[in-house]
């Protein structure tokens, strides 16, 4: 049996300015393809259940890995802004000994909690060497 080569679709993404497809596939899309699969499998040769079985334990598994995940992620955030905010009053000192002053406030963006000083300075938490 010859295979002939394929040519590329018109519109095809193939240029850089494209959107890269997702790498993630939630719960739906997973279920979605699942019954994609058992529409277009052989009749002749069917798929055994059991497998299908296992492709969406192991997917249900790996979506309850995720989920923990950011839900751990969530916890130390919140542990870091709550160790922060125990800082405030007191002295601190930046792990290369160039930053000390008072801490006035504690502020958290994108996950990462800073301290203020009262020099107007900002250290990020992990990057206080000591506190006085």
């Amino acid at each position: 049996m010859e295979v002939n080569g394929t040519s590329p679709v018109a519109g095809a993404a193939s240029s850089p300015s494209a959107t890269p497809a997702p790498t993630t596939v939630d719960y739906d899309a997973f279920l979605q393809l699942l019954v994609t699969q058992m529409r277009n499998q052989d009749p002749t040769n069917p798929t055994d259940s059991a497998e299908y079985l296992s492709q969406l334990a192991s997917f249900s598994s790996v979506e309850q890995q995720l989920q923990s995940n950011a839900k751990l992620d969530s916890l130390l955030s919140t542990m870091a802004f709550g160790q922060g905010a125990g800082l405030i009053g007191r002295s601190v000192t930046s792990s290369d000994g160039q930053t000390t002053g008072t801490v006035a406030s504690v502020s958290q963006v994108a996950g990462q909690t800073t301290v203020n000083l009262d020099s107007g300075a900002v250290l990020n938490v992990t990057d206080i060497a000591t506190v006085g």
